[in-house]
């Protein structure tokens, strides 16, 4: 059969610079450039010590998966599923499934039929779900179209938020799941000033009755809802208790959305979205410094601990996790949890210099927190046995910032005067050549 009437365009950012093949496992190394992971194995299992591509000598040989990547080529391969495609033939732009005009014509229809639910819960409008799910499509064509459906109906978010505690309305996990995607919209996409305002001071904003179906129904999305529908609620909540305090009061008090959150973490079916969501859902959450005792409750520390102690995260991921780690370091429970856990300590320990500045100097204000400022023994104990003051050493020759600096140098303070000197005899003659990485 002859294929050459036939045409495959491979981006060349999709391939490795090494087979040339497309990456099914993108992998980063310190120098930035990206390769399959199969590949650069092979290269470095052979004795290699430099990156093939800038011939410059790394510093270390941690692979760091680069998921952005591996999503674009997935998006890629799955729109690309048919092998081949004619040549010469190029998609075109599919003109919108709506127009401006129609897009205010249906916020206007929508926000009719959501106000009578709002007043009347028994009140079933079977239109809601159709309509909410030609704008999401609308908004989904392109970016312009998501910032103008959030411009036009910002007005909207109160009303949905108020919507969402009508059982009556959300009993369906699929029409759930078109709400919040459809709130998240709205909320996510970048406002005017004025529109922003306008909602903050919207009427309509102190009437909403966010009561206990409101609550019942993101517990529901969470522990019943397919993974899509999970982290759209993650997402959701974290927004939503930013803007609105009512919601951020009335899903602080119950664990089980502790719960609910840090099993997105915890899931065996490693997902980066989920695990972003829930994180950032959390960190907000804990700002306020009672509720840190009721992640620990609910087994955050565990959960946390086993998240670092894996190898296959993103640098953000690991930030936040680590993020998360020091505000509940904060509160009594979270310390002792902390201390009681090995696994924690070490797998803190282990992500000094490994990952970023950032988790370098969240890692150390953890351990600078439990050794120093609350002077735990057990804590202490498992930095020795982790080799933690030998990262500390090397830290303190690296460029790293005056407060980590001061931290490491309380950390060798103490280090020093529980082993009678012995660490800073090896500081002094054996480990004064060692650089970071």
């Amino acid at each position: 059969m002859v294929r050459n009437d036939l045409y495959i365009s491979v981006p060349s950012y999709f391939r490795c610079p090494i087979s040339l093949d497309v990456m099914k496992s993108p992998v980063s190394l310190v120098t930035g450039v990206t390769y399959d992971r199969t590949s650069i194995q092979r290269w470095l299992d052979g004795g290699n010590n430099t990156c093939p591509a800038t011939m410059q000598v790394l510093q270390t040989k941690e692979l760091v998966p680069n998921y952005t990547l591996q999503r674009l080529i997935k998006i890629w391969t799955e729109s690309d599923s048919v092998q081949t495609r004619p040549v010469n033939v190029r998609p075109t732009h599919q003109p919108s499934s709506l127009t401006e005009d129609q897009v205010r014509q249906l916020i206007n229809q929508l926000e009719n039929e959501l106000q009578k639910i709002v007043k009347d819960s028994s009140f079933q409008v079977h239109t809601i779900p159709s309509r909410i799910s030609r704008l999401i499509l609308y908004a989904k064509e392109v970016e312009e179209n998501g910032k103008f459906l959030a411009s036009a109906g910002a007005r909207l978010s109160p009303l949905l938020i108020a919507a969402l505690g009508n059982k009556q309305l959300v009993k369906d996990l699929e029409v759930l799941e078109k709400f919040v995607q459809f709130c998240n919209i709205i909320l996510q996409q970048p406002v005017k000033t004025d529109s922003a305002e306008r909602l903050s001071n919207c009427p309509s904003t102190s009437k909403i009755d966010i009561g206990k179906d409101f609550k019942s129904s993101m517990i529901m999305g969470l522990s019943q809802g397919r993974s899509g529908l999970r982290i759209a609620i993650a997402k959701f909540l974290e927004i939503t208790s930013n803007l609105y305090l009512e919601v951020k009061i009335l899903i602080s008090e119950d664990d089980q959305i502790y719960s609910e959150l840090l099993r997105l973490i915890s899931s065996l079916d490693y997902n980066p979205d989920a695990m972003d969501s829930s994180l950032s859902c959390l960190i907000y959450l804990a700002l306020a410094k009672q509720n840190r005792a009721k992640i620990v409750r609910n087994g955050g520390v565990g959960v946390l601990a086993k998240a670092l102690s894996e190898s296959e995260l993103s640098v953000p991921s690991t930030e936040k996790l680590l993020k998360l780690v020091e505000m509940v370091s904060t509160c009594k429970e979270g310390r002792v949890e902390i201390c009681r856990n090995e696994i924690c300590v070490e797998a803190i320990v282990k992500k000094v210099l490994k990952v970023s500045n950032v988790a370098t100097e969240h890692a150390v204000t953890i351990l600078w927190s439990l050794c120093c400022l609350f002077g735990d023994k057990k804590a202490q104990e498992c930095v020795t046995k982790s080799n933690g003051m030998a990262k500390i050493l090397v830290l303190m020759q690296s460029n790293c910032s005056g407060a980590v600096r001061q931290m490491s140098s309380d950390l060798l303070k103490i280090f020093r005067y529980k082993s009678k000197s012995c660490f800073l005899s090896c500081y002094d003659t054996k480990t004064t050549h060692i650089m970071p990485f």
